[in-house]
């Protein structure tokens, strides 16, 4: 039974570090005691991993940062809960395949480990990181990912501004050339926003909402509390 929390964002405008989810970061590590945090997606990785237990360590949550080695792969091996932070997704996903943690992670989340990403780390719970809008600063050996979920996610989704003069694709206009090319659903995930997978249902929660996009369908927002298999079957 896979337990995902997947956010779009780690910090809301005008607040703290993972403050404006907090209660659901709470309530998804509830009975865990050891978080493996794997913060390969930013350069500092010893800075990251700092500011991530710094602030779970207020929830009586220990975290323990996962290195890129065999030393981090047995961390995620023996943690009760995993924590996968933000960044640049292709830095992220290169790490992960090369150290190992990538095989072990997707195991592990398959067989209910409780797991969370935020941004980059919601990006590869996706089969691929195709729909990432992170510049490909590194090769990461390939686009697939965990698989945890069976559709794709676009975190930081943002609405096209119908007074904005910018002459490039919106976003909106990026996923569906995705879908051109793909029959993957993908799910536009806001800034505020996060999904919730129990076992074989999902369920969108936060502020802002999501838009489903579906090859062949015109692109629907996805109301908060909405709830639906993991297909997505049953969003109208």
């Amino acid at each position: 039974m896979r337990r995902l929390l997947l956010l779009s964002n780690s910090t809301a405008f005008g607040g703290g570090y993972l403050d404006h989810a907090i209660d659901a970061v709470r309530a998804h590590f509830a009975g865990a005691r050891r978080i493996a945090f794997v913060p390969f997606a930013l350069r500092d990785q010893e800075g990251y991993a700092a500011r991530a237990a710094d602030r779970l360590s207020r929830e009586g949550l220990d975290v323990v940062r996962v290195t890129a080695d065999a030393s981090g792969v047995a961390i995620v091996e023996s943690a009760d809960a995993v924590f996968v932070g933000g960044g640049n997704t292709f830095r992220l996903l290169r790490l992960m395949r090369g150290s190992g943690v990538l095989a072990v992670l997707r195991r592990r989340g398959s067989d209910g480990m409780p797991y969370m990403g935020v941004s980059a780390g919601t990006n590869v719970a996706a089969p691929t990181i195709r729909t990432t809008n992170d510049m490909p600063i590194v090769e990461p050996g390939g686009f697939d990912a965990l698989g945890l979920v069976p559709f794709q996610i676009n975190p930081h989704f943002i609405d096209a501004d119908p007074e904005s003069r910018h002459m490039g694709e919106t976003r909106e206009e990026r996923l569906r050339e995705y879908l051109e090319e793909n029959e993957v659903p993908v799910v536009g995930l806001r800034e505020g926003a996060w999904l919730r997978v129990e076992g074989d249902r999902v369920r969108l929660q936060g502020a802002n909402g999501a838009r489903l996009f579906r090859k062949g369908r015109l692109p629907a927002d996805w109301p908060l509390g909405g709830e639906a298999d993991l297909g997505l079957t049953e969003i109208p």
